[in-house]
């Protein structure tokens, strides 16, 4: 069984886990399906706006698919919801990153 039928499987039994619906964004990434992966990132950060990992790769994407405007905003959350859950390193991570894009 692949990986994504898998996922939403585990994801049936748990509608709710922020880490499935992460990882089967990631998933999606993999096989270019950017649209699903892009709903999915920003349902996490609806329902868990402290789930900073999500941040990260939904910039990623947004920049990837041409979105500077919403990268950008994207890593300034990001940043914030670092800074708010003590997470020094996706702090710095995502500031790289958002220097990366402006410079």
């Amino acid at each position: 069984m692949d990986r994504i039928q898998k996922l939403k499987e585990f994801l049936a039994a748990s509608p709710a886990d922020s880490f499935l619906k992460h990882a089967l964004a990631l998933e999606y990434i993999k096989t270019g399906d950017d649209e699903q992966a892009r709903q999915l990132f920003e349902g996490i950060l609806s329902a868990n706006p402290d789930y900073v990992g999500s941040y990260y790769h939904l910039a990623k994407l947004l920049e990837r698919t041409g979105d500077t405007e919403g990268a950008v905003h994207c890593y300034q959350k990001g940043m914030e919801a670092a800074g708010r859950v003590g997470d020094q390193h996706a702090f710095g991570e995502l500031r790289s990153a958002l220097e990366e894009l402006s410079f």
